[in-house]
């Protein structure tokens, strides 16, 4: 069977060397735990650097963005909004603060009665900044892009060394320099997933 991440972890060091303009991933939409659901984020090197473990049913209404050792990153809450659904991102214990989301994805795909699948995500710290998660239903492949309309993350099916599609729920994940924090998009990786019951 095919590893779901690019290199060996014995491999030298140069496999681990990510380029100055992007960064890889990928992205096994399974969890690590047994019976349990959610996500699991490889490096180049095959390392677990995120991973979202969800001991309820698919498709929950809360989930956490864990790091390797299970601090959380990010906690997601679906909130119904007029019949169509949104989730909020929270970074540390502002839900508990009572603050604002860090960013809310809005599902607009619903208007647009198209094949095309587009997330809205507003973003608390700045009311002018917001990104688009574009995508086609029923499809594993999708993108994000900033307000300006540049992609900052890319997501297609993996191919193994061979070229052989490894399956829907392992995917590679392209970002692209100028974001600050790579967690910030696996979150928005892990709503996509919700809002599409792929995770």
């Amino acid at each position: 069977m095919a590893k779901v991440y690019p290199c060996k972890p014995a491999s030298s060091s140069s496999c681990c060397t990510q380029s100055n303009s992007a960064k890889t991933y990928t992205i096994w939409m399974k969890s690590l735990v047994a019976n349990g659901n959610g996500f699991t984020v490889y490096d180049s090197c095959g390392k677990v650097v995120y991973r979202i473990d969800n001991y309820n049913n698919k498709c929950c209404r809360e989930v956490y963005l864990m790091d390797l050792h299970g601090n959380v990153l990010f906690s997601m809450f679906q909130k119904k909004l007029f019949g169509f659904g949104q989730w909020n991102g929270y970074n540390t214990d502002a839900r508990a603060k009572n603050e604002k989301p860090y960013f809310e994805v809005h599902n607009t795909s619903k208007f647009l009665k198209r094949r095309e699948t587009e997330y809205h995500v507003n973003m608390r710290y700045d009311d002018t900044s917001f990104y688009k998660i574009k995508g086609t239903e029923g499809k594993s492949e999708f993108n994000i892009s900033d307000k300006n309309g540049r992609v900052v993350a890319e997501v297609r099916q993996k191919q193994s060394s061979s070229g052989v599609l490894l399956g829907q729920d392992v995917l590679s994940l392209k970002l692209e320099s100028g974001l600050d924090d790579d967690s910030f998009v696996m979150a928005l990786v892990a709503v996509h997933g919700l809002l599409t019951r792929k995770m």
